[in-house]
């Protein structure tokens, strides 16, 4: 069944009912202070639709690796304050997860009002993905509503587990990433031309066998390049490698081959003498990189070739950067794709994580189709694999 398939927030009847909505309010903090609240906005759509429609909102969501435990630092507290300025009335914020005071501020809710629980991950079986957990949960509410995307490719009580128990349905953020992302993986407008960057071939293999089934061309650039360079014969000097996949590595072109699938590797590289943003830089063409120097971003002419691959893509999916893209030295080859995508007319989708920040940094976001907020959670629906968060959710009839 398709994840397109999905129940959403609209087919539910929420009015005068307690909904729980499994959001993913994981937000930076510094000294106790909320410093990006970008996920916090992401969730609003969703929660002023309920409220709207008369539903009794209980919020939950995990913050940070408390361990099972009750830990102040990782309190949710700072998300219901601010909750409480973007919607205007106080969202009451529980002392604890499923005890007494979650189901007293529960049962008082009146329609058009909301609560926060507190950090779900304060309970040891949330990560473990505990039945009786999930029944707890669901006894707070008649309601589920799955909204966390980012959160959706682990197998949590909150996430998974609580959907077996009560009816539900996405939120409108996981609807957007199911659509965007699902959309380009089932029917892409074409051609489909697929950017992978980061470190490691053993990272993305997965999603590098999934694309190859579906994308007319598949760019790689980052560290993981060198591998698939280093198979082929090519000289990389003391460049990222990892030998032990040489196999996949060859495995993954003779596919494209097999497919005439167009894959694109870096025809040069930006070499440094070390890992480091001070480094010298130079410029080697592919296969001539000395033994003293090292690939750290693709080159001026691999930047036309991918550039010129991407000016007529129909739909781009973008997962990680071409180089070390955070040093000023290395960070051209990513600039080059964001500008690339960002002036194509394609649907254009950013996997989470360094490429998203990218795109963000330079100002690209608003040209965009779409930024996914789940790094991990993209990744794994790009390699093709279910979410269990999504899974769990009921099907339209």
């Amino acid at each position: 069944m398709s994840v397109l398939n999905k129940k959403t927030v609209e087919d539910l009847d929420v009015r005068g009912k307690r909904v729980l909505v499994r959001c993913d309010f994981n937000v930076k903090f510094e000294n106790g202070v909320i410093t990006d609240d970008k996920r916090i906005v992401a969730a609003l759509r969703t929660i002023k639709y309920l409220l709207d429609n008369g539903a009794r909102v209980i919020l939950c969501s995990h913050l940070g690796r408390p361990k099972g435990e009750f830990n102040p630092e990782f309190s949710l507290a700072p998300v219901a304050e601010r909750l409480s300025e973007y919607l205007g009335f106080e969202v009451k914020m529980a002392k604890d997860v499923i005890g007494e005071d979650a189901h007293r501020l529960a049962a008082e809710l009146k329609d058009g009002e909301a609560m926060l629980l507190e950090n779900v991950r304060f309970e040891p079986g949330e990560t473990k993905n505990d039945e009786e957990l999930s029944k707890a949960f669901a006894s707070l509410a008649e309601l589920y509503v799955n909204d966390a995307f980012g959160s959706d490719h682990r197998a949590h009580s909150s996430t998974a587990g609580v959907a077996s128990y009560l009816p539900s349905a996405v939120g409108y953020l996981v609807l957007k990433e199911i659509t965007f992302i699902g959309g380009a993986l089932e029917n892409p407008k074409r051609p489909f031309v697929a950017i992978l960057g980061g470190a490691k071939v053993s990272d993305k293999i997965g999603v590098i066998q999934n694309l190859l089934d579906k994308v007319d061309v598949l760019i790689v650039g980052g560290g993981m390049a060198y591998t698939f360079l280093k198979a082929q014969g090519h000289a990389i000097g003391k460049s990222l490698c990892e030998e032990d996949k040489f196999d996949v590595a060859l495995a993954a072109l003779k596919k494209a081959e097999e497919k005439g699938v167009k894959f694109l590797l870096p025809v040069d590289s930006r070499c440094g003498r070390e890992y480091s943003p001070d480094t010298e830089c130079i410029v080697a063409p592919r296969g001539d990189i000395d033994d003293g120097w090292m690939g750290l971003d693709i080159g001026p002419e691999s930047e036309k070739l991918f550039a010129e691959a991407i000016k007529g893509a129909g739909t781009v999916v973008w997962n990680g950067p071409m180089g070390v893209s955070e040093w000023e030295k290395f960070a051209s080859g990513t600039i080059a794709v964001a500008t690339a995508v960002a002036e194509s007319d394609a649907v254009s989708i950013i996997g989470g994580g360094d490429s998203a920040a990218a795109i963000k940094k330079l100002g690209f976001a608003d040209k965009m189709s779409h930024i996914s907020t789940g790094g991990g959670a993209s990744l794994e629906f790009l390699e093709g694999k279910p979410l269990p968060g999504i899974e769990a959710i009921d099907n339209k009839d």
